[in-house]
């Protein structure tokens, strides 16, 4: 049961009843009885009802607008205030004729008119009997037409069946009446005082909110039983659709309220935090999409970003996952997606950006230059990476800025020292609570563009732990084939790192995962000579120094040849790291004389540097004399460059054993035992007696037994230091050796050979013995390092003795 359909006539309302008013009662049984005994008239006035039906027994309101209604109406009150009512087929008609009604209609009596303010006139009728219009009379000035009474088929009073649904429809009625919120609940107490059944189902019926044509239909039913099961069968449909309605309106009021919390909330927290100066969420949403209309994204990253901003739409901002949410957007947008640096390809001034900031380094330049080169002629080419490997100090971080200038690109440096998690390298999952990007990541977006220099420090220092193996990680980060989509666990998203110019630095190569060095081109960056110290003491650590404690090159001279003195009095390195301490120090002593207003000489002499930096402590590496059997000069290579180092050996009487000290590594002590064996099997080629192998302990010892000692290249040299211990005969004057060696006497090559020549003549040697295989090390070697040395290259321990040992016996040689 909806809300009932008035007559247009406009809507029906009783609004114009007075409070006295006489009240309607609800037809009664004796009401129906009396009503139905009534005879029709033969002739009635014929009201077309434009939008509802009128039912016998059922009071309605109508409103009268058109002029035909309003004059028949008037006619009718005056007279015998009984009219016929039909509805009309269509209620667009304005002025209907016979055609455009229902014939079946309602004869009702008028029980009130009211003139509204409007000017309409409102009618109370109710309706008494069915008929049928037999023949139209006249039209004009309103419709009046013959009428002959619509017999109804009652059922049985004592039926049963039309009992049960009378009661069905009363409890029907009762259940709509109680689920629409539209119908007043007093019209339960209506429904439970009708006393006529056929009252009941013309109420209800009137008031079904069906349309026009359907009450028609059930008006035009003859048989009351029938009319009754229809209205029932409506009754049903209604009150499933409200029931359906009742329940989705539920669901919805439920959801809504929900939200509108949760709007409301939001609404007071947005306040809250405008009011403290802060920025509401909707405008970070809208602030991250104007950002995004920037950035130069493919169709894969923008419809990526979208997506996550739709998400973070959708969380509640007080969760913990939004913050990250924000983060990772944050990060997403920061991220110079397709920008590069335009790079420059002016390999001149590229060339004296290099010369300026490094003082030799001449592989390196010459790789940088040659990248160039070929960048300049294909304008797209994957960068290479390189590896920077050498003793620290010798600039190989420092280059990779110079680098990067040359190149015109941004400068980033990641140390690698000592990392041991995989996350630092891809980055952590999302899901995890201060989830973060990875270095690398992190180090693109600070760099502003995708083509930066990169700085990979210390890759060598990479360790693992149960974190993961961060050098199996960067095998991605480093592979050119790879790096294009190289992906990082927070960003989840492929980048591409195939523009960057990655340069790492390492100091021992053995110390890298192989696959990993198999992706980096390795450049060797050797120690300094002499000379070369000197040159970038004077052209780069001195004036940094002048300038960071505050002076000028007015302030404080310091000469070649005092260099020269602080580099071999005060430093034992192959980087200038050390140097630029000693010359920090001297600069502090100006600073410090400056400061108190002290007289001191501006020009450094030898005098001041010792009064400054003290006695010169390093000359333990200068080359010793050869007055006693069995001392002769190795070259070594160490973590900081190459040194020199002593084998000495002593005969004692004993039976035969061999003593080896000086904390040394297996291999060393390997190499001992060979020379020894190779001696006893070859003694008389060397003129030895063999009894005193048997009738001597020999000891043999390398100085410095703090520092831990290893490899095969002392071999040579342990060699010859037995053999003139045997032979008790003076080795060449001024001559250093390094080589391995066999049981079945050949020298075998070895490595750091570059080192090792520069440790030889800091230590003023002339004269170095190298394998033959060595030979091709020394062409690669810059000829100005070679001056003043000789080199033998050799195949054969023989050799060796040939040339290290001359035929004159030491002072106080033993005999033996």
């Amino acid at each position: 049961m909806g809300d009932s359909k008035f007559s247009n006539f406009d809507n029906m309302s009783l609004q114009g009843i007075d409070e006295d008013s006489e009240l309607i009662p609800l037809l009664t049984a004796e009401d129906e009885e009396q009503m139905n005994g009534e005879s029709l008239p033969e002739t009635l006035p014929i009201l077309p009802l434009r939008n509802t039906v009128l039912f016998p027994g059922v009071v309605i309101p109508i409103t009268a607008g058109r002029d035909k209604s309003i004059s028949l109406i008037k006619d009718a009150n005056n007279g015998s205030k009984v009219i016929g009512v039909v509805s009309q087929k269509d209620e667009g008609t304005e002025n209907p004729d016979i055609k455009d009604i229902n014939t079946l209609g309602t004869v009702a009596r008028i029980l009130r008119v009211l003139q509204m303010p409007d000017g309409n006139t409102t009618v109370i009728i109710q309706g008494k009997k069915r008929f049928e219009i037999a023949e139209v009379l006249t039209k004009k000035p309103y419709m009046t037409a013959t009428i002959r009474e619509a017999q109804e088929q009652r059922p049985n009073r004592n039926s049963k069946e039309f009992k049960a649904i009378i009661e069905s429809i009363k409890e029907l009625a009762l259940q709509i009446i109680k689920d629409n919120p539209n119908i007043p609940s007093e019209a339960s107490f209506a429904i439970k005082n009708i006393q006529s059944n056929s009252f009941l189902i013309n109420f209800v019926s009137s008031n079904l909110n069906l349309n026009v044509k359907e009450k028609q239909e059930l008006l035009e039913i003859s048989s009351l039983k029938e009319r009754a099961l229809t209205t029932l069968k409506y009754m049903n449909t209604e009150l499933q659709k409200l029931e359906l309605k009742n329940d989705i309106q539920s669901k919805v009021r439920s959801d809504m309220d929900q939200q509108q919390r949760e709007y409301f909330l939001h609404q007071q927290m947005k306040t809250i935090q405008e009011e403290l100066g802060g920025v509401s969420y909707d405008e970070e949403i809208d602030e991250m999409r104007i950002k995004a209309k920037e950035k130069k994204w493919g169709k894969k990253e923008k419809e990526h970003f979208e997506k996550e901003v739709a998400k973070m739409q959708r969380m509640n901002p007080q969760v913990a996952e939004y913050s990250i949410q924000r983060n990772y957007l944050d990060l997403f947008l920061d991220l110079p997606w397709n920008e590069y640096s335009k790079d420059k390809f002016d390999l001149k001034k590229a060339e004296k950006i290099l010369d300026r900031d490094h003082y030799g380094l001449e592989d390196v330049k010459k790789r940088i230059i040659e990248y160039l080169a070929v960048l300049k002629l294909r304008n797209d080419m994957k960068s290479p990476i390189l590896c920077l490997y050498g003793p620290p100090g010798v600039g190989k971080t420092s280059l990779g800025r110079s680098v990067a200038e040359a190149l015109g690109r941004e400068y980033v440096r990641m140390s690698l020292g000592g990392l041991r998690d995989e996350a630092e390298i891809r980055g952590h999952r999302k899901t995890y609570i201060g989830a973060m990007p990875g270095r690398i990541i992190q180090s693109v977006k600070k760099a502003g563009t995708s083509n930066p220099v990169f700085i990979l420090d210390e890759i060598d220092k990479l360790a693992s732990s149960h974190q993961g193996d961060p050098s199996s990680a960067m095998l991605e980060v480093l592979d050119p084939e790879q790096n294009a989509e190289f992906h990082d666990n927070f960003l989840e998203l492929g980048y591409d790192l195939s523009k960057v110019m990655f340069i790492a630095t390492a100091n021992n190569l053995s110390t890298i995962q192989p696959a990993l060095r198999d992706r980096m081109e390795i450049i060797n960056v050797t120690g300094y000579t002499i000379e070369e110290k000197v040159e970038i003491a004077k052209r780069h650590l001195l004036p940094k120094q002048l300038k960071e404690h505050g002076l000028n090159a007015k302030h404080l001279r310091i000469g070649k040849p005092q260099l020269e003195k602080i580099v071999e009095g005060y430093t034992r390195e192959s980087g200038v790291r050390g140097l630029e301490k000693q010359i920090a120090k001297m600069v502090r002593y100006a600073a410090k004389s400056i400061a108190i207003e002290e007289e001191y000489d501006v020009k450094v002499t030898n005098a001041d540097v010792e009064k400054v930096l003290g006695p010169a402590r390093l000359e333990r590496d200068k080359y010793e004399n050869n007055e006693v059997a069995g001392v002769v000069t190795g070259l070594a290579w160490t973590s900081v460059g190459g040194d020199i180092l002593f084998i000495e050996s002593i005969l004692s009487k004993g039976k035969g054993a061999m003593n080896i000290t000086g904390n040394l590594g297996k291999v060393m002590k390997e190499s001992a035992t060979i020379a020894m064996e190779y001696i006893k099997s070859n003694a008389d080629r060397f003129g030895i007696n063999s009894d005193v192998f048997a009738n001597y302990n020999v000891h043999i010892h390398v100085p410095e037994g703090a520092t831990p000692k290893d490899g095969p290249s002392a071999g040579v040299t342990m060699l010859t230091s037995l053999v003139s211990l045997f032979t008790q005969k003076k080795v060449k004057k001024s001559i250093a050796m390094t080589g391995e060696i066999t049981l079945r006497g050949k020298v075998l090559p070895v490595g750091g050979i570059k080192e090792k020549i520069l440790a030889a003549k800091r230590a003023r040697i002339k004269e170095i013995i190298l394998c033959k295989d060595n030979e091709r090390d020394i062409l690669e070697i810059k000829q100005d390092y070679l001056k003043g040395l000789t080199f033998h290259y050799v195949e054969d321990m023989h050799e060796v003795i040939d040339i290290a040992l001359t035929n004159r016996k030491v002072k106080n040689a033993k005999k033996l």
